[in-house]
């Protein structure tokens, strides 16, 4: 994979219209008044939305929306449709990757549309980049980033907003996000809505190993980039920099997904190295830290590597598109994630 045959999607504007798909879990069923409520959200700031056949069906098959066919034809008929601007995953799951040998990666690349989703959506993000060398955003999904209440996170919806409006992007500093939270509140019940979300601090980016480097970035949910080890949709990472990030970040399943791609000669051939904040912990009783444990499996480094970063499960968070150059720079306790060039094009 070259970077200079890397396609950006056509840029955005309020106005447009977001098409929802649902390629695993089916949260717009489950979840009904939390989405319905996302929807009115992406209305109020300012979009149309044009919902997937199975997603406006409401159909539910136990954990997911429909067969893979049926999956993969929702998506498709999205990207050909011609009043649909851009594409947003209701939510992430565990069998997005069923889509993939059903999609047109030639017609996804012909119409240029920005798709975003994170977690799961991992594996359409790594189908799309090796198959047709589009880059994906790894960004809002629809019910946990606009179904939050009573507004959806500002934050998020301005940096997926920044860069996905503007071709103007180059020498463009990332903020820095003054609190974070990863608290949950049951979509089941009315939890989501009738109690107050918790935040905390945020301690600023940890450096593992410093230094200043500029080149494309790889963003991917660790367990599911590792589902896709031994296929032709798993990216080469060489002269890359890597962003991994975990919903819940059990140590010993850490340990593993790490030293799978430590085994697979990932660690040895990337530029630098990011990871963002879980959702949640478990050490499993260790009596040593996640930092720690990163630090144990990918070794010392010339590179430079930093841990607690907001692109992931944790609210709110960044949007970071696929193979996009960046200057990561980690020197004396100072983290900056500059974007080198627009995320997308006209």
């Amino acid at each position: 994979m070259l970077k200079d045959k890397i396609i950006k999607p056509k840029r955005i504007k309020i106005g447009d219209t977001v098409g929802i798909f649902t390629p695993s879990t089916p949260a717009n069923v489950l979840f009904k008044e939390k989405y319905l409520h996302a929807i009115s959200e992406l209305k109020r700031i300012g979009f149309n939305v044009i919902e997937g056949d199975l997603t406006k069906k409401s159909v539910k098959q136990g954990y997911r929306s429909g067969n893979p066919k049926e999956r993969a034809q929702e998506f498709m008929d999205l990207i050909e449709n011609q009043n649909v601007d851009f594409l947003m995953s209701t939510i992430g799951g565990y069998n997005s990757s069923s889509l993939i040998p059903y999609l047109d990666f030639d017609i996804i690349k012909k119409n240029r549309k920005i798709i975003t989703g994170y977690s799961d959506i991992t594996s359409l993000h790594m189908a799309i980049l090796t198959q047709s060398n589009l880059s994906t955003f790894y960004g809002p999904a629809v019910v946990p980033t606009f179904g939050e209440w009573p507004h959806a996170f500002s934050e998020s919806v301005e940096s997926f907003l920044t860069l996905g409006t503007s071709i103007h992007l180059r020498n463009y500093k990332q903020p820095f996000f003054e609190k974070w939270s990863n608290h949950f509140r049951n979509a089941f019940t009315d939890e989501w809505k009738s109690v107050e979300r918790k935040y905390e601090f945020n301690s600023g980016y940890k450096i593992i190993s410093s230094g200043v480097i500029e080149a494309p970035i790889i963003i991917a949910n660790l367990n599911t980039l590792c589902s896709l080890a031994g296929t032709s949709y798993f990216p080469d990472f060489c002269d890359n920099i890597l962003l991994i990030e975990e919903e819940c970040a059990d140590f010993a399943e850490e340990e593993r997904s790490l030293t799978q791609l430590k085994l697979m000669g990932v660690f040895e051939n990337i530029k630098g190295l990011i990871v963002s904040k879980p959702e949640f912990l478990n050490n499993k009783g260790a009596d040593f830290s996640y930092e720690e444990l990163i630090m144990e499996v990918v070794g010392k480094r010339k590179y430079p590597i930093i841990y607690n970063y907001d692109c992931g499960h944790t609210h709110p968070m960044h949007t970071l598109p696929q193979m996009i150059n960046i200057r990561l720079e980690a020197l004396q306790n100072n983290v900056n994630i500059t974007f080198l060039e627009s995320a997308v094009d006209i």
